[in-house]
């Protein structure tokens, strides 16, 4: 059949902070997809073909305990939280509880209700005691870079019967039900998983709407239909395949000969302008959302050079984002001057306002001023399979920018993910490159999860005043409007300080083929997928 030509249509999608009091943080545009082919109508009860999904991020743990990655993608859909976004919502509503709130006007003591009959997918009981141990576990492994960084606020856990569970936090905490709808916050087995110890024998034990029926690590993972479920996701779809790619190329090369269904991670930006360029005879629909994923450098203090201010912010002064934005990413991204991207309340462009256009000249003065005159030898490390084909040419253009001034000698390093995240947990790495998917889209996440003594980087970066004054003060805040002065404040000092180097802003592209529906609804307000919500079309 021969169709019409696509028109895409724009719908705005609000997207909230993480507040009880929710005000409209930011417009993400969403883009659905219209065509004069006549209706289509989608399977609605679940087809018994497998959808098959691909992306370039596979999971480095199976175990919530030891995750605050993109690992997320599959626990979202084989665990379940508390609370999650039911229905589009911006808000986190209930899942395996049935409801929640805080008990005071303080933002201290924060109660949840659970859901009654819950089970794990085994068929074991899933209580009050299950939601406590999960949590726990977390904060009590306490893994180098893991989710117990989200839990500063949480004191202890209280369970009343089965069904209750009462969070008491140190301080005042109005985003705390954001953090319970993160996957990292994901209900396990007591009877299947380690108190003191990650699990690592490739299984998974949840009570999610699927469950996992098979694991290759780096390679595949088939999801099935939780017949125990009980929440508020309605699958679509009886199975899911998610099969995970080296690189966007060949992953591009299966979608067009319909060996996966739909892609949503690690898109190159030279398959994305080739399938904008051909996509009303190609087949495959092209979805765009306007994106809060951020890139950036992290340095290690511990390091002889990347240690010293003077070097990091000679560094930041010659990077030319604009550069990589267009040379590298084909203006599918944007420069970044701020570790809070653009839409979110309190964003500046810190970076631009004190360093201004790239100066080599600049550069060497920062230099010259602290002693230093010889080339600073810096050794680069990026991951080679998790943010997508442009990894490697971007850092050989962040390469070639540093030599060219003549004020570097660099060295580039890389590893696949599950080993590169030892290695930067470790404290391995001078330099090295990251990227962010938020946990909730909120100004706090952008901040919050990098500071501290245990962070998500894995190297320690105390500043005392974000954590004991401006983060604590913004969590009293209930109306996030009213934050704009600490987090100004906050990015302030990470200018200052130049221990992370924003790079760019992205954007959430999903392909698919055009009997695929529900891609434009899949994603949460955290830009994670909702397997779910994906069905293939029965009938034109």
């Amino acid at each position: 059949m021969v169709c019409q030509p696509l028109v895409w249509q724009l719908e705005e999608q609000r997207v909230f902070n993480r507040n009880r009091g929710l005000r409209q943080l930011a417009t993400i545009a969403s883009i659905s997809l219209v065509t004069g082919c006549g209706v289509l109508s989608s399977d609605s009860s679940g087809s018994k073909s497998p959808i098959v999904v691909g992306t370039t991020s596979s999971p480095s743990t199976l175990d919530p305990a030891a995750s605050w990655d993109s690992s997320w993608e599959l626990f979202r859909n084989v665990y379940q939280t508390l609370l999650n976004y039911p229905d589009g919502a911006s808000q986190p509503g209930p899942d395996a509880a049935e409801k929640c709130a805080f008990t005071d006007t303080t933002n201290l003591t924060y109660r949840c209700v659970l859901r009654s009959g819950l089970t794990f997918s085994n068929g074991d009981k899933l209580d009050a005691r299950s939601v406590k141990y999960s949590i726990d576990r977390i904060k009590r492994i306490s893994v180098s870079g893991g989710p117990a960084g989200l839990l500063g606020s949480l004191d202890r856990i209280e369970v009343k019967g089965d069904l209750e569970v009462v969070f008491h936090l140190k301080e005042p905490d109005a985003t705390f039900p954001f953090v319970l709808a993160t996957p990292a916050m994901s209900i396990v087995d007591p009877a299947d998983y380690s108190a003191t110890q990650v699990r690592k024998d490739g299984r998974i034990t949840g009570s999610g709407p699927y469950t996992l029926q098979s694991y290759q690590d780096g390679k595949e993972a088939r999801l099935v239909g939780n017949s125990r479920y009980q929440g508020y996701a309605k699958r679509k779809n009886d199975e899911v395949t998610i099969r995970y790619f080296q690189d966007s190329s060949s992953m591009v090369d299966a979608l067009k000969s319909r060996k996966i269904d739909l892609t949503y991670r690690g898109l190159a930006a030279s398959d994305i302008v080739s399938l904008q360029r051909h996509q009303s005879n190609s087949g495959i629909q092209l979805l765009e959302n306007s994106g809060i994923e951020i890139s950036y450098l992290v340095f290690n203090p511990k390091d002889p050079w990347a240690g010293k201010t003077a070097v990091r912010k000679a560094l930041a002064q010659v990077v030319d984002r604009a550069a990589i934005a267009h040379n590298v990413y084909k203006d599918t991204v944007q420069p970044l001057y701020s570790m809070v991207p653009a839409g979110l309340t309190g964003h500046t462009t810190g970076f631009f306002d004190q360093f201004g256009d790239p100066s080599t000249a600049k550069a060497r003065k920062i230099l010259s001023d602290a002693g230093i005159t010889q080339r600073v030898p810096l050794t680069l490390w990026y991951t080679t399979d998790r943010y997508g084909s442009e990894t490697a040419p971007e850092f050989q253009e962040i390469k070639r920018q540093l030599e060219d001034s003549g004020l570097f000698q660099v060295t580039l390093k890389s590893r696949p993910w599950t080993t590169y995240v030892e290695g930067y947990q470790k404290g391995e790495y001078p330099v090295f490159g990251r990227g962010w998917f938020p946990d909730f889209p909120d100004p706090d996440n952008y901040i919050a999860p990098f500071v501290g003594q245990q962070n998500a980087l894995g190297t320690p970066y105390p500043a005392p005043k974000i954590t004991g004054e401006l983060l604590p003060g913004s969590r009293r805040q209930s109306d996030r409007a009213n934050v704009v002065k600490q987090f100004e404040a906050a990015q302030q000092i990470l200018v200052d300080d130049a221990r992370l180097l924003p790079l760019w802003q992205g954007k959430q592209y999903v392909a698919a083929n055009e009997d695929i529906s529900g891609g434009e609804r899949a994603l949460d307000p955290s830009t994670i997928m909702m397997m779910w919500e994906l069905s293939r079309k029965t009938s034109w």
